[in-house]
């Protein structure tokens, strides 16, 4: 169902050649996804060995010796005009420089670049994460971003997703990590580093995501195919894009992304995207490139949803979600026909959870939602990911096609926390699974990422 075409996280570096100019051996090992087949499509097998030929060209003496003589012509009439000009003092023991020719060189701060200045406040708190399997082709490098002096570490689940040890670089120094807790459906993690001295850290200043706006400047810093504490720089392209993507534990949403064209590579994963104050405002998780590499169009996890779920985790709590408690399937040309259904599209009530969110609205199976408060919803995903941009308690005014007529229904959104307790959650319809066969669930994935074209990075 892959294909080169479609949007990919950036992922798994363990098997990804570096070059260099003698032969090296590639790692085999520390490199694979949070989902699946983690590696870019086009990496070498392990063990490869990447070659490049050094080219030594011989020079002419005699152009080399009349050059050597000019220069050092002109060197001398340099030196016997600084003398003359009192910047040189020769004296029987040394050739000493003029004290008047001393000066103390000072930065200041309104010459310094606004990406110096914003790199030097934020790298600091931005880690480079290697995540080990239990198998040689098991595990990846990402990044992560410190958010306090405990030592916990943001970053996405994909990047730590199965590993057995973790690893994390900061500051020149490496250290041993623990997972505190995932939510993999929305592709965050947190990570908790062992035996630091919290003088060492650097917790990264928030900044407020909901405040961004197109064409802002921003900054991307992470570990680009291992290359650790890198930066970026671009705009904000767009806001509000979203998108849902296969994962190991089922689906994971990403709604309300941040699109920015700051160069974003395999390894970015789990790091930081600043605004012209260092402040972090999004985690960086996804590409859309027919490569796998940068093409200018990145995503990032608004840092204000993004938080909420690391405080939740921090806390010991179960990261919830918008509850509304009916199974999915998406409507389409087939669907419509074999049901008798009035529309085309949208998404079609399978059953009804008992005393649930939208039972409690007056839902009914064989219903079709068309919209979401005045957005149209042409998909089972594309209700999913609309509800998963609201909050729990929150209410929703959703448009039903019931037989040949229309009406709306107001829902209070619930909770998803028992569900996922039980890892019975219904509330993401057909993305988990729950009652659809095997086949069902391959065709509902390839119409998902038909329409999609965003991939995870590593």
């Amino acid at each position: 169902m892959s294909d080169e075409k479609m949007p990919q996280r950036p992922d798994g570096l363990g098997s990804l050649p570096r070059v260099e100019v003698e032969p090296t051996p590639v790692p085999g090992a520390g490199s694979a996804p949070a989902s699946g087949d983690d590696a870019p499509k086009h990496a070498a097998p392990a063990g490869e060995t990447v070659k490049h030929t050094v080219v030594k060209t011989r020079t002419k003496k005699l152009p080399v010796f009349l050059a050597a003589l000019g220069g050092l012509v002109l060197g001398a009439v340099l030196v016997i005009a600084l003398v003359m000009s009192g910047a040189f003092r020769i004296t029987d023991g040394n050739v000493e420089a003029s004290s008047s020719t001393t000066k103390n060189i000072q930065i200041d701060p309104e010459d310094t670049t606004l990406a110096e200045t914003v790199a030097a406040k934020a790298q600091p708190s931005v880690v480079s994460i290697t995540a080990t399997g239990d198998s040689q082709n098991s595990g990846g490098i990402g990044s992560g971003v410190v958010l306090d002096t405990e030592g916990n570490i943001l970053t996405n689940n994909h990047v730590i997703e199965g590993a057995t040890a973790l690893t994390v670089s900061m500051g020149g120094e490496s250290y041993e990590a623990e997972l505190v807790g995932a939510d993999p459906s929305s592709d965050l993690a947190v990570i908790r580093l062992k035996d630091v001295d919290k003088k060492a850290l650097a917790p990264i200043e928030l900044g407020d995501s909901s405040e961004l706006a197109v064409g802002e400047w921003v900054m991307a810093i992470g570990s680009p195919f291992g290359n650790e504490q890198s930066v970026s720089t671009g705009i904000v392209s767009a806001l509000y894009r979203s998108t849902a993507l296969p994962s190991t534990g089922g689906t994971s949403i990403y709604a309300n992304m941040i699109q920015t064209d700051a160069a974003i590579n395999p390894g970015n994963s789990g790091g930081a995207l600043v605004n012209d104050r260092g402040e972090l405002i999004g985690i960086n998780s996804i590409i859309e490139s027919y490569s796998g590499s940068s093409s200018g169009v990145g995503f990032a996890i608004p840092v204000n949803y993004a938080v909420n779920i690391a405080e939740q985790i921090i806390d010991g709590k179960t990261p919830v979600h918008p509850y509304l408690g009916v199974n999915l399937t998406s409507v389409n040309a087939m669907t419509a026909r074999r049901n008798g259904l009035g529309v085309t599209e949208g998404a079609l009530v399978v059953s009804v959870v008992d005393g649930g969110p939208a039972a409690a609205a007056g839902l009914e199976a064989n219903d079709v939602i068309t919209k979401i408060d005045d957005s149209p919803v042409v998909s089972a995903d594309g209700l999913i990911i609309a509800l998963r941009e609201h909050n729990v308690g929150d209410k929703v005014k959703l448009t039903v096609v019931r037989g040949k007529d229309s009406k709306e229904l107001e829902v209070e959104l619930g909770s998803d926390e028992a569900l996922q307790a039980e890892n019975q959650d219904v509330s993401s319809g057909d993305a988990a699974g729950n009652s659809m066969t095997e086949e069902e669930f391959l065709r509902y994935l390839e119409e998902l990422m038909g329409r999609g074209s965003a991939s995870p990075l590593g």
